[in-house]
């Protein structure tokens, strides 16, 4: 199964895919402010790479509950999810862009363009929790 992780964001939307067993490759950053736009380079770059699943992040607040940045998210996965016929997950993403923001600075990495390094990072980290409940689910379940 490929899944197609979309961290959205107002101006930059990053885009990591990955392969069920395979680490997964970015498929890069959307620079878009039109939702619909963006939902068609979206369902673009799930066409081309075949993806069967979105899986994204949902902004909550440390004490897990929803704001009105959760709220745009999840209205953005349904969007999507309709758009393209496709099913979204939502996946918690509390710290993951100080996450990505530390493992750049304990490896030193400067970065040219920092945002869209963080938030391709982000991704990463989204898509890869969103496996590791998925396996855990599997192997309790």
């Amino acid at each position: 199964m490929i899944i197609l992780c979309v961290d959205y964001g107002d101006a930059r939307t990053a885009c990591r895919l990955r392969q069920v067993g395979n680490f997964g490759k970015s498929v890069g950053t959307v620079f878009e402010k039109d939702k619909t736009k963006l939902m068609e380079k979206n369902r673009r770059n799930g066409k081309t790479a075949q993806g069967r699943a979105y899986c994204g992040g949902r902004p909550l607040n440390m004490d897990g509950s929803r704001g009105f940045r959760s709220q745009e998210c999840r209205e953005f996965a349904e969007q999507l999810s309709a758009f393209c016929g496709i099913p979204f997950e939502m996946c918690d993403e509390r710290l993951t862009t100080v996450a990505a923001h530390n493992a750049l600075n304990v490896t030193d990495t400067r970065a040219k363009n920092a945002k869209k390094v963080v938030d391709t990072l982000s991704a990463v980290m989204i898509l890869e929790g969103f496996m590791a409940r998925r396996k855990s689910l599997l192997i309790s379940g």
